[in-house]
């Protein structure tokens, strides 16, 4: 992984961070240097995500799938 704060660098540090695994070294790189702008987006990408996959898990336990 690139270092720096990229948005691509902030992906992996929210998609770390949601899963409990996210390194002390990096969790200060992003409060120095982290553009508040990109992990809001992010943010807001990971919930969508989240809900389209407890959708799709939804429609198909209940058998609506199609």
């Amino acid at each position: 992984m690139a270092k720096g704060t990229g948005f691509r660098s902030t992906l992996h540090s929210v998609l770390a961070s949601a899963f409990g695994v996210q390194s002390e070294k990096n969790r200060e790189r992003d409060f120095s240097q982290g553009k508040p702008a990109h992990f809001v987006i992010a943010g807001v990408i990971g919930t969508l995500v989240f809900i389209l996959i407890l959708l799709l898990v939804v429609k198909l336990v209940l058998g609506q799938f199609e």
